[in-house]
């Protein structure tokens, strides 16, 4: 009898457990660092990890470098050898909080939410700061989010005879569905 009631309730108290935390193995990551009348520098990657604890507001999220895809085979090349040195550095992390998060709050409609975290990409971490795009859906809760960072940050050098094609200012977006 004893165990007949133990074994509902530790069923009950995991899925309680799981709950506190939703992700996504297959959220998107694009970045542009194009300059006007140059080839597009453009790449995308869709297989990017997300977790968001929901009672905290905690979220990380982790991006293979190699993941990264451009319309172009040369220049994903020259961006994993020689740019972002996949070999040495293969992924990127962002660890973080999003500000006053209250999941009971989260509705159909989009709400803005400040994430503040620590980006790692190239072997350097930098403090960051952007604005969130948070909303629930049908299948689960969505956060997207542009924002800017500059190569500089982290120590990705861009060589003088493509200085002028590739902008150090890269534009990033992300669209994450965590259930």
């Amino acid at each position: 009898m004893k165990i007949t009631l133990l074994i509902p309730i530790l069923f009950l108290s995991f899925s309680i457990i799981a709950q506190e935390k939703i992700i996504t193995k297959n959220g998107t990551i694009s970045f542009e660092a194009s300059v006007p009348a140059f080839e597009e520098v453009k790449a995308k990657n869709t297989g990017v990890s997300c977790v968001l604890n929901t009672k905290t507001g905690e979220i990380a999220s982790l991006a293979l470098m190699k993941g990264f895809k451009f319309k172009v085979a040369l220049m994903e090349e020259h961006f994993n050898e020689n740019y972002v040195e996949s070999a040495k550095y293969p992924k990127a992390t962002f660890k973080g909080k999003i500000e006053n998060f209250d999941i009971s709050k989260i509705t159909t409609t989009v709400q803005n939410y400040t994430l503040k975290g620590k980006l790692e990409l190239h072997g350097k971490t930098k403090d960051i700061s952007v604005i969130a795009k948070i909303r629930k859906t049908n299948e689960g809760i969505e956060i997207s989010s542009n924002f800017s960072v500059n190569s500089d940050d982290f120590a990705i050098e861009i060589p003088s005879v493509v200085s002028k094609k590739v902008s150090k200012k890269v534009n990033v977006s992300l669209d994450f569905l965590l259930k």
